[in-house]
């Protein structure tokens, strides 16, 4: 079990719950879980995504990064 209410830290477990949380956000990774061949190129392309559209972090301060990001898929199957 992680260290922060599953997670490895507090900035997996921010970005998780803001991933499957926020309707928008939710929508952009499933989409992108459907889109890419594997988990890995999904939560690459989504952090570039995010980040073109000039969002680096979320409301709560934890970085939208690759490693955030694909924990935060982590149980999705798409």
């Amino acid at each position: 079990m992680g260290k922060f209410n599953g997670h490895r830290n507090w900035n997996h477990w921010n970005v998780s719950l803001w991933l499957n949380n926020d309707e928008p956000l939710y929508r952009e990774m499933i989409h992108f879980l459907g889109y890419a061949p594997d988990k890995d190129r999904a939560a690459r392309m989504m952090a570039e995504s995010l980040r073109s559209n000039g969002v680096t972090h979320t409301r709560d301060g934890a970085p939208f990064s690759y490693t955030t990001i694909r924990a935060a898929m982590r149980g999705h199957e798409y």
